[in-house]
């Protein structure tokens, strides 16, 4: 029979969640720093492309391709990925995809073409496809229940920070070295951290249910078409027939999976568990998050560098505020979520974005850094209160034995947002931008005309070279620019507010209270024997 807590012994779990094991904090270390690095490896380039494009002749549409092909490999390959780490050892995927990670960053060190560029970064996003649901699987596999909350919540905070990671180390180097820099940045934290993943405990399954690789080709061909069109919408336009096409068959892939997936008696990702709500609504939270962050991302590094006039590192440097909200609260947000509800942080914290977000709609040429610093803040708190809470109900409505795929769908809804938001950011951008800009272009001079059409980043170049007139017109770029700026920041920031109003219907609210237990002695013995059939040392 159970024992029931009684006053000295309540103290008992709070205990035993502070202590960690060296091995477990190891665990954590290598995962974080992992997931920080794939992570950060998607907006490290972002302030790099103008030195790309100079020094390789890369043309607008090759540059996408240089930051998406990583994206678009890494979305369509997450989900199996984490099934083969379920199949056959997490650390042992994790190793192999730090390999091919740091290999594929090898290669724009040796060939510089355009071509060889895009492919390397493929490459390097099918190494991050195994990297990214590992280190959260090792995570939910290492640590047991009541250690699993903070562990998750410390790793959701450093995925979060990621990208801003990424900027601020790529810029650090550019005002040392070029563009090649940062790929020696990347191979080099590849191979330490593979080196490191070496000497993890190892993770095996008791089961080993096959693979479905029927499955796993659907849900690869319907994602990376889908982020294909979204990568393309922007320059082709939404309802060009190409995009059109491959959002239909995008669409018809996912149908796809969908009766693949009911009919297979193993299926790779069991899509009843999106009748959890919590599973479902964190799912959706995770793609808001990450669309919402990496589409804020585009426009305010662009915005620093091009109307405020910040350098690479600059700009890095102002967006590093960021990431102590995210961190801090991210610890406290699943204990939040577990005794309040899923619904009361994720609400709230949607809606603290959705502020941060339309104050940067507010943002103007004349901006000073504390204009800019409140809606960072106010983004970062709440990306803090929902990141964590999120990845955390989508492990619990998750067997043990198929954490890898619910680390996976974790990373897919990541990945997936990311492409999404960069793709509306840069629509509605180039809209407003182009807006602006065409009734001023008859009195740009005819060389400098089609750069002023372009882009505010093709203008300024231009506009320096010529006659001292052309600096108004850069002015009225610039204010064309913010403008576009402004209406991207808005649409983020409305989408968010609706999708905030969604999920605080959808998630769940308080979970029913149960008393607290005192582990008996064959409790203990039983989490012992799971702990060691899931992982031994290596």
């Amino acid at each position: 029979m159970p024992v029931f807590d009684d006053i000295d012994n309540a103290s008992y779990p709070m205990q035993a969640a502070r202590k960690l094991t060296g091995g477990q904090r190891w665990t954590l270390v290598v995962s974080c720093l992992s997931v920080a690095l794939v992570i950060g490896s998607m907006a490290a380039l972002y302030t790099s492309l103008p030195d790309i494009a100079e020094q390789t002749g890369a043309t607008q549409s090759q540059l996408t391709w240089v930051v998406d092909g990583y994206t678009l490999v890494l979305a369509g390959l997450v989900l199996p990925a984490g099934a083969v780490g379920d199949r056959y050892g997490r650390r042992l995927v994790l190793i192999l995809g730090l390999l091919v990670f740091s290999a594929a960053s090898v290669i724009p060190l040796l060939v510089a073409d355009p071509w060889w560029l895009i492919s390397a970064r493929a490459i390097a996003g099918l190494g991050a496809a195994f990297v990214m649901p590992s280190t959260l699987s090792l995570l939910t596999a290492g640590f047991p229940e009541h250690q699993r909350g903070r562990a998750v919540g410390i790793w959701a905070g450093v995925a979060a920070s990621g990208a801003v990671v990424g900027v601020l180390c790529s810029g650090a180097l550019l005002e040392v070295w070029t563009w090649k820099s940062i790929f020696v940045g990347l191979t080099v934290a590849g191979l330490a951290l593979m080196t490191a993943a070496l000497t993890l405990p190892k993770t095996a399954q008791e089961t080993h249910p096959p693979l479905d690789y029927i499955g796993s080709l659907c849900i690869a061909a319907a994602v990376g078409v889908i982020v294909i069109a979204v990568t393309e919408a922007p320059l082709r336009g939404w309802t060009d027939g190409w995009v059109l096409g491959l959002f239909a068959a995008g669409v018809v892939g996912s149908a796809a999976f969908v009766v693949v997936e009911l009919r297979r008696e193993y299926p790779l990702l069991d899509l009843r568990l999106f009748a959890d709500r919590g599973f479902g609504s964190g799912a959706l939270s995770l793609v808001l998050q990450f669309l919402v962050m990496f589409g804020a991302f585009f426009l305010l590094v662009q915005y620093l560098q091009l109307v405020v006039g910040y350098g690479p590192l600059q700009s890095a440097m102002a967006l590093t505020p960021l990431i102590v909200p995210i961190v801090v609260i991210s610890l406290i947000a699943p204990m939040l979520a577990e005794r309040y509800g899923l619904r009361v942080v994720t609400a709230p914290g949607m809606l603290l974005i959705a502020v941060g977000l339309y104050l940067v709609s507010r943002l103007g040429v004349d901006a000073t850094y504390p204009d800019f610093l409140w809606p960072l803040l106010a983004m970062g708190a709440g990306l803090g209160l929902v990141t964590a809470p999120a990845t955390t109900a989508i492990v619990a409505a998750t067997p043990v034995e198929k954490h890898g795929v619910a680390a996976a769908v974790n990373d897919a809804s990541r990945e997936i947002g990311a492409a999404i938001g960069v793709a509306i950011a840069g629509s509605v951008l180039a809209a407003g931008y182009t807006n602006r800009i065409q009734p001023v272009l008859p009195a740009v001079p005819p060389p400098a005309r089609e750069a002023f059409a372009d882009s505010l980043a093709a203008a300024l170049p231009i506009s320096e070279q010529s006659s001292p007139s052309a600096a108004h017109l850069a002015d009225i770029a610039k204010e064309a620019f913010a403008h576009g700026n402004s209406q991207a920041a808005l649409a983020l920031s409305a989408i968010t507010a609706i999708n905030a109003v969604i999920l605080a219907i959808w998630a769940p609210g308080r979970p029913p209270t149960t008393p607290r237990r005192r582990p008996s002695t064959e409790t203990s013995t039983e989490s012992q024997t799971d702990t060691s059939t899931e992982s031994s040392t290596a």
